[in-house]
C-alpha cells in the first residue's frame, strides 16, 4: 500500500497522526460522513490554491478527485438515506485513503525544492499508488445500490474510467531539472566549476531560490536527511553529501552576505538542547557513571558499541568519526571498521532508572538506524571540490568582506571544518588561518567565538597544528581568548585548541611557555563548566607530559588545581593522571606533597574512581614517595586505608594497577614500621611482582587516560 512507502519517507521529519492508520470504528453513517465532508474539505482549502514547485499535475489531479468525492458525500449528507453496509465499508477505506493524501501533500509543500527533485520519481511512484487505490474503491463502491442523482453518478463513472486508464506519471520538465542538477555534480566532479551563469539561471530562475536564506533552508534539510538517515534514503549519503556542498557553494558565490544573514549571525543563536546531566543535577541524584557517555559525561540516550568493546552515546561517538579520528577515544586502539552496535541492554537499565527517577529520556530520533554509514562514507570528488571552492569564497570574504560578512564567513568555516580532513587541509591552504587570527581579538563575541572554534576544528588536521603555531602572535591570542574570552564557549573552546595543539610534543613547552596558559587553564579547571574543566584538564595532562613543564605547572597553580579535581567527577581520572606525571619530578612532589588534601584525594580515587582512576591514583602515590622524601612517603605511610585499598588493588584490580600497588608495596615493606601496617600484603605481592618484570621508558607511558575533543556547533 501506498501508506506504508510515503509513512516510510516521512517519517524522518514529523509523526502523522494516528488517524492515518487507523478507521473510525466507532462511528455511525452520518457522523462518517460527516467526518469525511470535513476532511475532504480541509486538504480542498488547504491545497488547492498552492503554488506548486513540483509534482504539480499529480498534486491537483488528486485534488479534483477528492472534489469529486466531496460532492459525493455533500449529497449523501442532504439525502439522509441509509447507507448500505458495503458503502460503509468503503467510505471507512476512503477515510485512510484522505489521510494518505493529506501526508503526501504536505510532503510536498513541506520539502525542499532540492529534495522535491531527487525524489521526483519516488514521489510520483506514491501518487500513482494512491490513484490505483482509489481505482480499487471505485471498482467495489455499490453506486447502484445508492440512489444517486445523475450528474453525480456521472461524475464517479467517470472518475472511475479516468483512475482505471491512469498510468505513472512522471513529469518531464521536472525530471529535466533533476537530471541538470547532476551535471553540476559531474562538473564539480571532473574538476570543473560550473558556469556561475548557469548556477543562477537553475537556482533562481528556475527553482525559485531567491536569497541566501532560502538556500540556507535547502542545505539545512539536506543536511537533516543525512543525519536522519536510516538506510533506506535514495540517493546515497555520498550523493547527499556532493548536493550540500553544492548547495552551499551556491550559496555564497550567488547571494553573498545579505544584511539579514549577518543580522541573524550576530544577534541570535540557535537554542542548544539541555543536557540530561543538567536536569538530573536539579534533582540531587547520583548518576551511575556506567550510563554517561566517556566524551559527552551525560547520559547515553542511544548507547552503542564500537568494534573495541567499548561504549558510546551514538551522537558522540559519530561526531568524533566526523572529525577524522580513526581511534578509540577512551582506549586509543584503531577502529576495525566503524560500525556502531546498539547496546540495547545499557539502554534498556538507563530507561528505567530515569522512570524510576522521573527525569526525561528523549528517545533517539533512530535507536536502531544505520546513522554510522554516515561518518564511515567517503567524500566524492564532487562534494570535495565543491567545498573547496566554497572555502576559497568564505577566506575572501575573511579577507574582504564587511566586519559582518567576516563573522557569517567565520561561522561557515567553522561548521565546513566540522567534518572532513579534507575540508579542514583546503580551508587551511586557502589562507584562511592568519584572517581567523585577526577575529581572536575582534570584539565582537559571536565573531571571536567562531573564529576561536573555526581555529579549534582546522587544529585537528595534524598539517594544520604547524600552521597554526607558525602564524606569528597566533599562541598568544588564543591564551588571550582562554583568559579575557566574551563567552564561556570561546574560553572553552580556546583551552580545546590548546589541548589539540599540544599533542605535537615540541608544543607543549611553548604552550606552557606562553604568559598566562597555564593559569588559565588552571583557573577553568578550578571554576569552569563541566565542559569547561573537561577540556582544561585535558590540556594541562598533555603539558605535564613534558618534562620540563613540571616547574612552570607548579608555579603557575596547576597542581592545586589539580588536587581539587581529584573529588570532581568527570575530570578526576585525568587530574590524577596528571599529577602522576607531575610528581616524578623533585620539585612536583614538592608541591603536591604540600597540598593538604592530595593524599586523601588520590586514595579516594583508589576507593571509587574508575580501574584507569585506580592505575592514575596508585601511580601519583608511588611516585610521590619516591620523589618526596622521607616526611612525604611517612605522611602517605600513615593514611590508615591504605593498607586495605592496596590489598583490594592488589587482586582486582588492572594489570598495570596490580604492577603499580606492588611497588608501592615495596617501598612501604623498607620503611621500619612496615610490618605494622602491611603484614598481609605477602601475597597479593608476589603476585603483582610475578606479573610482569618490565617497565615503560617513556615519561607518560605509567599513566593511563583517555582524550576526546569535543567540539560544539551551535
Amino acid at each position: 500500500m501506498a501508506s506504508a512507502a510515503i509513512v516510510s519517507s516521512l517519517r524522518r521529519r514529523r509523526s502523522p497522526s494516528l488517524e492515518a492508520f487507523l478507521a473510525p470504528v466507532d462511528l455511525n453513517e452520518v457522523a462518517l460522513v460527516r467526518t469525511l465532508i470535513t476532511i475532504s474539505m480541509d486538504l480542498i482549502l488547504s491545497f488547492s490554491d498552492r503554488p506548486w514547485p513540483f509534482q504539480r499535475k499529480n498534486s491537483r489531479s488528486l485534488i479534483r478527485k477528492i472534489e469529486v468525492f466531496l460532492v459525493l458525500l455533500e449529497f449523501l449528507r442532504d439525502s439522509n438515506s441509509a447507507l448500505p453496509s458495503a458503502a460503509v465499508l468503503c467510505f471507512k477505506e476512503l477515510y485512510l485513503l484522505l489521510y494518505r493524501s493529506k501526508i503526501l501533500l504536505d510532503y510536498c509543500v513541506q520539502s525542499s525544492k532540492l529534495w522535491l527533485l531527487l525524489q521526483n520519481q519516488s514521489i510520483s511512484g506514491h501518487f500513482h499508488d494512491l490513484n490505483q487505490e482509489i481505482s480499487t474503491l471505485l471498482d467495489v463502491f455499490p453506486m447502484k445500490e445508492l440512489e444517486l442523482s445523475e450528474d453525480i453518478r456521472e461524475q464517479l463513472e467517470l472518475l472511475q474510467k479516468q483512475v482505471r486508464r491512469g498510468k505513472l506519471f512522471i513529469d518531464k520538465n521536472d525530471e529535466g531539472l533533476r537530471l541538470r542538477l547532476f551535471s553540476f555534480l559531474d562538473d564539480f566532479g571532473s574538476g570543473r566549476i560550473p558556469d556561475p551563469v548557469e548556477l543562477q539561471l537553475f537556482f533562481v530562475d528556475r527553482l525559485g531560490i531567491r536569497d541566501a536564506k532560502s538556500c540556507r533552508a535547502e542545505v539545512e534539510f539536506l543536511e537533516e536527511q543525512i543525519y536522519g538517515h536510516e538506510g533506506d534514503v535514495e540517493p546515497n549519503v555520498a550523493v547527499l553529501n556532493g548536493l550540500v556542498a553544492l548547495s552551499r557553494y551556491c550559496r555564497f558565490l550567488l547571494f553573498g552576505f545579505e544584511d539579514g544573514e549577518v543580522e541573524m549571525s550576530i544577534g541570535i543563536k540557535k537554542p542548544r538542547k539541555g543536557l540530561i546531566t543538567q536536569e538530573v543535577g536539579d534533582t540531587f541524584i547520583t548518576v551511575p557513571q556506567d550510563f554517561c557517555c566517556p566524551i559527552s559525561w551525560d547520559v547515553m540516550r542511544d548507547p552503542v558499541i564500537i568494534s573495541t568493546g567499548q561504549t558510546y552515546d551514538r551522537t558522540s561517538i559519530l561526531r568524533w568519526m566526523e572529525e577524522g579520528h580513526c581511534s578509540c577515544p577512551k582506549t586509543g586502539q584503531m577502529l576495525a571498521h566503524p560500525r556502531l552496535v546498539p547496546n540495547r541492554a545499557l539502554r534498556n537499565l538507563i530507561t528505567q532508572w530515569c522512570t524510576a527517577y522521573g527525569i526525561n529520556l528523549d528517545p533517539p530520533d533512530s535507536p536502531d538506524s544505520a546513522v554510522e554509514i554516515f561518518a564511515a562514507a567517503l567524500p566524492t570528488r564532487a562534494a570535495i571540490e565543491a567545498n573547496k571552492a566554497t572555502a576559497a569564497l568564505l577566506v575572501q570574504q575573511l579577507a574582504d568582506g564587511s566586519q559582518g560578512a567576516k563573522t557569517v564567513a567565520a561561522r561557515e568555516i567553522r561548521l565546513l571544518a566540522k567534518t572532513g580532513k579534507e575540508n579542514r587541509a583546503y580551508i587551511a591552504e586557502a589562507g584562511a588561518i592568519p584572517h581567523l587570527l585577526r577575529l581572536l581579538s575582534s570584539p565582537n563575541s559571536v565573531a571571536q567565538e567562531n573564529s576561536v572554534t573555526a581555529m579549534l576544528n582546522l587544529s585537528i588536521h595534524d598539517k594544520n597544528k604547524s600552521r597554526i603555531m607558525d602564524e606569528e602572535g597566533c599562541l598568544g591570542l588564543i591564551v588571550n581568548v582562554l583568559i579575557f574570552g566574551h563567552t564561556t564557549e570561546a574560553r572553552e573552546n580556546a583551552a580545546a585548541t590548546l589541548f589539540s595543539l599540544s599533542a605535537v610534543h615540541d608544543y607543549k613547552k611553548r604552550i606552557a611557555d606562553e604568559c598566562g596558559a597555564v593559569e588559565a587553564l588552571a583557573g577553568l579547571l578550578r571554576d569552569g563548566t563541566p565542559r569547561g574543566r573537561k577540556d582544561a584538564v585535558t590540556a594541562l595532562f598533555n603539558l605535564s607530559t613534558h618534562t620540563d613543564n613540571c616547574a612552570r605547572m607548579v608555579e603557575a597553580g596547576a597542581v592545586t588545581a589539580l588536587v581539587g579535581a581529584l573529588g570532581i567527577e568527570g575530570v578526576a581520572e585525568e587530574a590524577a593522571g596528571a599529577l602522576a606525571l607531575i610528581v616524578r619530578r623533585p620539585i612536583g612532589a614538592e608541591a603536591v606533597g604540600k597540598e593538604e588534601t592530595a593524599v586523601a584525594g588520590l586514595l579516594g580515587m583508589m576507593r571509587c574512581g574508575t580501574p584507569r582512576g585506580k592505575e592514575n591514583a596508585v601511580a601519583a602515590l608511588l611516585e610521590l614517595c619516591r620523589s618526596g622524601g622521607t616526611a612525604t612517603t611517612e605522611r602517605v605511610l600513615k593514611a590508615p586505608a591504605l593498607a586495605g585499598l592496596l590489598q583490594t588493588l592488589l587482586f582486582t584490580g588492572t594489570k598495570r594497577a596490580r604492577r603499580k600497588a606492588a611497588s608501592l608495596a615495596r617501598v612501604f615493606q623498607r620503611c621500619e614500621n612496615a610490618p605494622l601496617h602491611f603484614g598481609g600484603l605477602g601475597v597479593g605481592y608476589a603476585f603483582a611482582r610475578n606479573s610482569t618484570t618490565n617497565t615503560d621508558a617513556s615519561f607518560s607511558s605509567e599513566v593511563s587516560m583517555q582524550m576526546p575533543i569535543s567540539v560544539p556547533v551551535l
